[in-house]
């Protein structure tokens, strides 16, 4: 008799512009990986479509969602529940259902954590560039990790000082963020990003040196000019990629209860990202 048929349980990302996302690739290997029967899709939904896509998400019975730019807020409106987190943060990155509710959860906070929790010695200060949501997402994290003085600086002052009055963490105009490099450093602007913002650091030449952690959430390059000035100087440093795959991983962990693998997940995405020969 043949076998009966395993319904296939479905997955995606919706943004807009959404280009060419990493998480298809690395869900779609997760589920080959552990044998489950998902497919994770990728599904461009522009601004105004956000309530009829949220309304297919309950019609089909869509699992899992990742969003991302520019629906992170506006996705808030349409789930069940949020999580503390998630509402800190003032952003959405996953959906997934429990007892029968859909909840929003930022999981770019558990992301930006991981790769700080496998450091011995964590600086007790930390200074993040940038005021957009991958620095709202760091600062609840460090947050969260207990690191005892957070300070924020932006080249738009008013984005450093909203960010600092939600967070109740220091605020340090941009002309001065060198003064605060002397622990961790998280650069969570474009600055360095492959495309026009390459070869830009966000921190002054020299002011990050030894004794610092410097942190890029930028993965693409590999080596960014913040984390090559810094590693010259001889602080220590973490790409982007671990914060990405960290995300990606308590998603998976959320929609299947799972944890993806991290020698191999990280292997995949160096691959995909920037050929053979890239070290951990």
């Amino acid at each position: 008799m043949p076998s009966p048929l395993i319904p296939t349980r479905l997955f995606g990302i919706i943004g807009h512009p959404l280009g060419h996302s990493l998480s298809p690739l690395l869900h779609n290997w997760g589920f080959g990986h552990f044998g489950l029967p998902g497919v994770y899709m990728a599904w461009p939904v522009a601004a105004g479509r956000v309530a009829d896509f949220m309304t297919a998400v309950r019609l089909l019975g869509i699992e899992g969602v990742s969003v991302t730019i520019p629906h992170k807020a506006a996705v808030m409106e349409y789930v069940d529940e949020v999580t503390d987190r998630a509402r800190a943060v003032g952003a959405v990155n996953t959906l997934f259902w429990r007892d029968g509710k859909l909840w929003g959860e930022n999981t770019d906070v558990a992301g930006f954590v991981a790769p700080l929790r496998e450091i011995s010695g964590l600086p007790g200060t930390a200074l993040v560039v940038g005021g957009g949501g991958a620095a709202r997402a760091a600062v609840a994290g460090l947050g969260e990790l207990g690191v005892p003085e957070i300070w924020v600086t932006n080249r738009t002052a008013e984005k450093a000082r909203e960010l600092a009055r939600d967070f109740g963490v220091g605020c340090v105009a941009w002309e001065d963020r060198g003064e605060r490099a002397g622990g961790l450093v998280v650069n969570a602007t474009p600055l360095g990003m492959l495309g026009k913002n390459e070869g830009l650091s966000p921190m002054p030449a020299g002011s990050v040196g030894a004794g610092a952690v410097a942190y890029d959430l930028v993965y693409n390059p590999h080596e960014t000019a913040f984390l090559r000035d810094a590693a010259a100087a001889g602080a220590r440093v973490i790409p982007g990629l671990a914060m990405f795959f960290g995300q990606a991983v308590e998603q998976f962990r959320l929609w299947t209860g799972c944890e993806l693998p991290r020698a191999e997940g990280m292997a995949l995405l160096r691959k995909a990202l920037y050929g053979e020969g890239v070290g951990a």
